[in-house]
């Protein structure tokens, strides 16, 4: 720990006297909870470096129309399945939580392994939500591929981040430099960045988790920056591989094709969504249920919500009028404070 402390002290003194005017942006919860959790966000300032959260929840960035179809199919005497974040994300007209409190079945599930023992054990149709980016959507790839039983289906919601990253600058974000997610990166490897950097000219850092991972990153985005490189640099060697996981790619390359799908805050992304190939489509809950998901309508934002300005990095979660007020953790508005990588959820969580 002393060490530690030493190393990040040095590297303080060495970003400080570089006199520096620097907005990176991240795309993982993680990251956000490290650097606020441990003030490295009030450091880096004095640094002159603003460090940004862009859509790295995969959480927040599911769209309400996707809660709303997991919701009619609840409603419909479905069994529904998610995780507990999941569970609990409002729409306008309820949450997966709310329908339970109303008699319907839906139910909080640790892995997408329970969903399937519970559909083994019930005549029931059951539906597992499934949301995650690249790191959890091998294990949904896995059991589909798996042959599951036919009561059991899931509503892929899984999302691919390279695209969310090229839309973000494609916008014309302000953004000096890119700290990449580890977990995705550990799935996906460093070739899939590549070609931001060498298109828009956009240095980029895989980091770790720990709060040192995250100020080595940083120091090497500003040594990228200030020499004129535009590369993809691995801080976290100790994990992510260059080709990533190949036997976790090949799950998903065998059972996901790319689509086009909106991410809450964002038009359309090109080939950003997971949809599940026509040879699973038995356990596509969009295709086995389209005769009841086929009217369901986009409910939109939460009045008052500003959950995808925050997604896109240009609004922080107090300029949110809900923040602390009407939205929180026991009673959220947005998804962004429901999920514990929501930043408004790390925000109100240490401040």
């Amino acid at each position: 720990m002393f060490r530690d402390r030493t190393i990040a002290r040095e590297i303080i003194k060495r970003l400080k006297a570089m006199e520096l005017e620097l907005r990176i942006m991240h795309v993982c919860g993680t990251h956000q909870d490290t650097i606020v959790r441990y003030g490295l966000d009030y450091l880096l300032k004095d640094c002159g470096i603003e460090v940004r959260q862009g859509p790295g929840c995969p959480v927040c960035v599911t769209t309400s129309l996707e809660f709303e179809k997991a919701l009619r199919l609840a409603r419909e005497g479905i069994i529904v399945t998610a995780f507990g974040d999941v569970y609990r994300v409002p729409s306008s007209t309820g949450s997966l939580a709310s329908l339970r409190g109303e008699g319907f079945d839906t139910r909080i599930v640790y892995s997408i392994e329970d969903a399937v023992s519970l559909a083994k054990d019930t005549t029931k149709e059951v539906v597992f939500m499934g949301v995650g980016f690249e790191t959890t959507a091998p294990t949904t790839a896995s059991v589909l591929i798996n042959d599951p039983p036919e009561n059991f289906s899931v509503l892929s919601c899984h999302r691919y981040v390279p695209p969310a990253l090229k839309a973000l600058l494609e916008m014309g974000m302000e953004i000096d430099g890119l700290i990449e997610p580890g977990h995705v990166s550990t799935i996906i490897g460093i070739e899939p960045y590549e070609e931001l950097s060498s298109e828009y000219n956009m240095p980029q850092v895989i980091a770790g988790f720990e709060p040192l991972d995250m100020l080595i990153a940083i120091y090497m985005l500003a040594l990228q920056i200030r020499r004129g490189e535009a590369k993809v640099e691995n801080e976290y060697e100790r994990v992510v591989k260059r080709e990533g996981n190949v036997k976790a790619k090949k799950l998903m390359a065998e059972v996901f094709e790319p689509v086009d799908v909106r991410w809450r805050g964002f038009p359309s992304i090109p080939s950003s969504g997971m949809s599940i190939k026509k040879e699973f489509e038995d356990w596509d809950a969009s295709k086995k249920f389209e005769d009841i998901l086929g009217d369901v309508a986009d409910p939109g934002e939460p009045e008052g919500c500003i959950c995808g300005e925050v997604l896109k990095g240009i609004a922080d979660p107090t300029e949110c009028p809900l923040f602390a007020q009407a939205c929180t953790p026991d009673h959220p508005v947005g998804p962004c404070m429901v999920s514990v990588e929501g930043m408004c959820h790390i925000e109100y969580k240490y401040s």
